[in-house]
């Protein structure tokens, strides 16, 4: 009768089992289809030649070789989504061979020249997150210009780009349930979503919505910003939002999330290419990546004020770039490799 009994209940509890065995599966597949169908929606190469950056001699491979990727925040909502600018630009470094990564803020403000085949009748000197727009109204192309002022201005290959609108990135960080951030300073800023009205950050830690973490990231004309920069923050941010990211509850959330980028975000990388990046750096541990800062300063030029990066120290930033991407040095016992100007001023 044991005997009997004992198999009784194993049947119904095998039976269960396997309903959840399947539920997980099914789910994992589903999600794995989600993820694909957006990121192949978002796929849009870079439009050169070999498919690789005029800086690298060979081609590098994602998930294997030490990549720079640059993260674009794009603001168009005042444009439909047309010829918008570069609010935010982020060059990030990732060597798989040190599990190392690192992050350098780029000034949108950075004065940079424009020949005419970039920018067509706006040729001159503009500032840096002008190269999306101008990109955008000649043939050129905005994610293209874009990544190629940064090769200039740094010396590196950038391998590949991911480009996000603010509706993207406010969507985000609503899914994942808020990201938690330590506001060393307070202050406030306008929220566009909301006609301008404030929203006001007081120190501590404290877990931002999408529309209270786009104001966070964005302030950059106040006092505050020369003791807590508009470049810490949005590092402070990123940082963040990759632990929330990477947290277990996220994998639910996923189907919505694919949706979003989708709809957002325009990318270089490949599906295979993203999966490569989830298996090299599923484990990354935030509290070690390094950010690199360009030195300069603000300066008012035929009415328009613009950063201008110090020589010395946007080399220096140069040459810490190429050491993460296993690059060799251009420097010289003299300075600069003959090959190498500088010409943001």
């Amino acid at each position: 009768m044991r005997r009997r009994r004992s198999k009784r209940w194993k049947k119904p509890i095998i039976l269960i089992l396997l309903v959840v065995l399947i539920t997980v599966i099914a789910y994992s597949v589903n999600a794995f289809i989600d993820v694909y169908n957006a990121s192949k929606e978002a796929h849009e190469e870079i439009d050169r030649e070999d498919n690789k950056s005029q800086l690298r001699d060979e081609d590098v491979t994602v998930g294997h070789d030490p990549i720079s990727i640059l993260l674009i925040g794009v603001e168009d909502y005042e444009t439909n989504g047309q010829n918008g600018r570069a609010d935010t630009q982020i060059v990030v470094t990732l060597n798989p061979n040190t599990s190392q990564m690192t992050m350098t803020t780029i000034p949108r403000d950075t004065r940079m020249e424009f020949t005419e085949e970039e920018a067509g009748q706006y040729a001159g000197f503009h500032k840096i997150n002008a190269a999306y727009t101008y990109g955008s109204i000649t043939e050129y192309g905005e994610n293209k210009l874009q990544v190629e002022k940064v090769e200039e201005l740094l010396g590196i290959p950038i391998d590949e780009y991911v480009a996000v609108n603010f509706d993207g990135f406010r969507d985000i960080v609503d899914t994942l349930g808020g990201v938690t951030v330590d506001i060393k300073e307070p202050f406030w800023e306008k929220n566009f979503y909301a006609g301008g009205e404030k929203i006001y950050f007081e120190q501590g830690e404290s877990k931002l919505n999408g529309e209270e973490a786009l104001a966070f990231v964005r302030m950059r004309k106040r006092e505050v910003n020369t003791v807590y920069s508009r470049e810490e923050r949005q590092r402070q941010f990123i940082e963040a939002m990759i632990d929330e990211a990477l947290s277990a509850g996220t994998l639910f959330k996923i189907g919505e999330i694919s949706r979003i980028l989708g709809e957002n975000v325009t990318t270089s990388l490949s599906p295979a290419e993203i999966f490569s990046l989830q298996q090299a750096y599923s484990s990354l541990n935030t509290s070690h990546i390094k950010t690199f800062e360009i030195a300069g300063q603000d300066e008012k030029i035929d009415g328009i004020y613009y950063f201008l990066p110090e020589e010395e120290g946007l080399i220096e930033v140069s040459e810490q770039l190429k050491q993460e991407l296993e690059l060799p040095s251009t420097m010289t016992s003299t300075g600069l490799d003959n090959d190498q100007t500088f010409n943001a001023e």
